[in-house]
C-alpha cells in the first residue's frame, strides 16, 4: 500500500510539472502573438495616419 501511494505521489507531480510546461509553451505562443499584432497594428495606424495629413 505504501508503495502505491508513493507511485500515485509521483504521477500526480508529474502531472503538475506537464501541465506547468504546457501552460509555459502556451504563454509564450500567446506573447509573441500579441507582440506581432501589435507592431503590425501600430504600422497599420502610422500607415493611416501619414494617408490622412
Amino acid at each position: 500500500m505504501h508503495d502505491l501511494c508513493k507511485l500515485w505521489g509521483n504521477e500526480e507531480a508529474q502531472d503538475i510539472a506537464e501541465y506547468a510546461v504546457m501552460l509555459a509553451v502556451i504563454l509564450v505562443i500567446v506573447v509573441g502573438t500579441i507582440r506581432m499584432i501589435g507592431s503590425n497594428a501600430s504600422n497599420v495606424f502610422s500607415n493611416v495616419a501619414s494617408s490622412l495629413q
